[in-house]
């Protein structure tokens, strides 16, 4: 395969979703994944085809190393021996209270939303590291690092880890020409939102300065233009969120 070949987890709606479109229409070859929405992974995957981009869809549990994520990585490398870029994606979100989060809901949404980004990267760098060339994109949250969400105590804490990793992880690839970087979102129209009433989002609009929420769409531009960086930009935290933080 001659395409430059990118894995986009949690793919099947939202940011990854416009992600793979970005992408495949930028002439990648897209590995597109998720766990839970395996048919519409397909729908999309069809999609792309459809409009003359090439894509394979790796569905499968990026929080689960064992089995799931050596899966996943075992097709991409028959397929193409491995991938140039990464973006770590997937996400889930938990309202309420931290005193009635259950030891699951935290096990969970640390395994989907932190320990998939180490998990996948961890299988990524390997191929990268042969070809001397790679990009991670870690797709975070204005929740993390410097300010955290009341009743988002746990996603917000999976998201400043993030930033660390990023951080981190950045200096110690960038001898192998390896960037890492995140992008630190704001308030997205996704479905992740979509518990939100009428009332609720205007209130929320009101506090953005620019007065709406950002399109998916939007994040994938900047995720493009991101991997086409120069390599010496590395470690690098993004905010897109309207000049909320």
């Amino acid at each position: 395969m001659n395409k430059k070949s990118i894995l986009i987890t949690g793919s099947s709606r939202g940011i990854g979703r416009a992600c793979a479109k970005a992408y495949a229409k930028a002439g990648y070859h897209v590995f597109l994944n998720c766990v839970h929405q395996v048919e519409r992974l397909e729908e999309l995957a069809h999609e792309i085809l459809s409009d003359g981009g090439s894509c394979t869809a790796v569905p499968g549990d990026v929080s689960n190393p064992p089995d799931e994520v050596r899966k996943i990585f075992q097709i991409i490398e028959k397929e193409c021996g491995g991938v140039d870029i990464l973006i770590n994606n997937a996400g889930i979100a938990w309202f309420g209270l931290l005193t009635d989060m259950t030891d699951n809901d935290w096990d969970k949404i640390l395994a989907t939303n932190l320990s998939s980004v180490f998990y996948c990267s961890r299988a990524a760098i390997p191929y990268m590291v042969s070809k001397k060339y790679g990009k991670i994109l870690n797709i975070s949250s204005m929740w993390g690092g410097t300010v955290g969400a009341s009743c988002e105590v746990a996603y917000s804490a999976t998201k400043s880890g993030i930033h660390g990793l990023t951080r981190a992880l950045a200096k110690e690839l960038a001898p192998s020409n390896i960037q890492v970087n995140a992008i630190a979102c704001g308030v997205i129209d996704t479905e992740m939102n979509g518990r939100l009433n009428e009332e609720e989002r205007q209130d929320l609009m009101d506090e953005i300065p620019s007065g709406r929420f950002a399109d998916p769409a939007e994040v994938a531009e900047l995720a493009l233009k991101l991997t086409d960086t120069p390599a010496y930009m590395t470690g690098q935290i993004i905010g897109i969120d309207g000049g909320f933080i």
